[in-house]
């Protein structure tokens, strides 16, 4: 495995991305792909002019053996030591971190039931590629895939930051979204912003072959498992426009009602919902039926599930199953744990941090209860 280190110049209609060097001597380096938040990575290697010189801020790296997944280095850090030698700490995070830097201005709306692929679509257009001083040059709608991004609703959103409600709004649906290198026939890049799901590789579906992690398949090397009520919440009061008793208000639960010890109540202030709205540059007054949809919908996008998550080592060499071949993060897989009497025969796989130091490859998944 190879470190590739791009140089990224923004103009001001294009972006140029040239790859400036390629590295295979490093004391470690980790790779943490996650799927409902934005991956990281982080590079220790020897301090010296020339990777001084490599390493700057702002600059892409990317795997030779990895084509979806790029990181932006946002800190180098320098660290003296007469003994143990100079060594320097590249970190940052994948390409989505660059949506961070806008929020959702002006307020999008809408009122018919539509996508969730248009309108994170048609967000990412309005903020990042139309008005010429926020355009994040180079970057370019890609596909979609994945039933959830076909799942429809109603929504207005104004003010929030980007790429937390793009994250937001793949937690809700169960898809995630990248932003990876392409690369063109001139030795240029440009970056792709993409939408897809997981696929379901658990015994609980007959369609893709199984993938079983479990200790009786010497496959899983470590195991830990946390299950936390504390942090859900099912019911929500969402209060919209107005004043005092005017304000329009309505709740939202999934499912039957809860009620009595299994009601988790959660206030939400949802006073930036507009009760107007732009059509093509008119103003129109949304109706209040409507506009308790759209009330409902923020109100659904606040409910928290009872956490169900486990962090486990597995075995990198096994032959049985290979990462980034046989299944991918953001999959459903099963795991068990004969010893403990243990299976959960569908959980996703959330996040993998793949590692590589003196003591070869290491891979450290995140489960999560789908």
């Amino acid at each position: 495995m190879q470190v590739e280190i791009y140089k990224m110049t923004s103009e001001e209609n294009k972006l140029t991305i040239t790859l400036e060097a390629v590295c295979d001597t490093f004391s470690s380096f980790l790779w943490d792909i996650e799927y409902y938040e934005c991956g990281r990575f982080e590079v220790y290697i020897a301090a010296n002019p020339q990777n001084i010189e490599i390493f700057r801020t702002g600059r892409i790296i990317g795997r030779n053996d990895d084509n979806e997944h790029f990181g932006l280095i946002e800190s180098v850090q320098i660290q003296t030591d007469a003994e143990n030698g100079d060594y320097l700490t590249v970190s940052g995070r994948f390409l989505m971190c660059l949506l961070e830097r806008r929020i959702i201005y002006p307020t999008y709306s809408v009122t018919t039931e539509t996508a969730y692929s248009d309108i994170v679509r048609e967000v990412i257009s309005q903020n990042c590629m139309s008005d010429d001083n926020r355009r994040i040059s180079g970057l370019f709608l890609g596909e979609v895939s994945g039933e959830c991004w076909e799942q429809t609703t109603k929504l207005q959103v104004s003010y929030a930051n980007l790429m937390e409600w793009i994250y937001t709004i793949c937690d809700k649906i169960g898809g995630t979204a990248n932003i990876r290198l392409k690369k063109l026939p001139d030795e240029k890049y440009e970056m792709i912003f993409e939408l897809y799901q997981g696929t379901d590789r658990s015994i609980m579906q007959e369609e893709n072959p199984h993938i079983v992690f479990s200790d009786g398949y010497s496959n899983l090397l470590s195991f830990n498992y946390v299950e936390d009520t504390s942090v859900q919440q099912n019911f929500a009061y969402i209060l919209g426009h107005g004043e005092g008793t005017d304000r329009k208000r309505t709740t939202y639960f999934d499912g039957d009602e809860p009620s009595y010890l299994e009601r988790y109540e959660v206030y939400v202030d949802a006073d930036d919902i507009s009760e107007e709205e732009q059509i093509d540059g008119e103003t129109r007054q949304i109706p209040e039926e409507e506009y308790i949809e759209l009330l409902k919908t923020r109100g659904s996008e606040k409910l928290v599930l009872p956490q169900t998550a486990s962090e486990s080592e597995i075995a990198p060499k096994s032959t049985q199953y290979i990462y980034n071949k046989n299944y991918f993060v953001g999959d459903y897989v099963t795991v068990q744990h004969i010893r403990f009497g243990m299976i959960q025969p569908k959980i996703q796989l959330i996040g993998m941090v793949e590692g590589f130091d003196q003591n070869g490859r290491s891979l450290t998944p995140t489960f999560r209860k789908g």
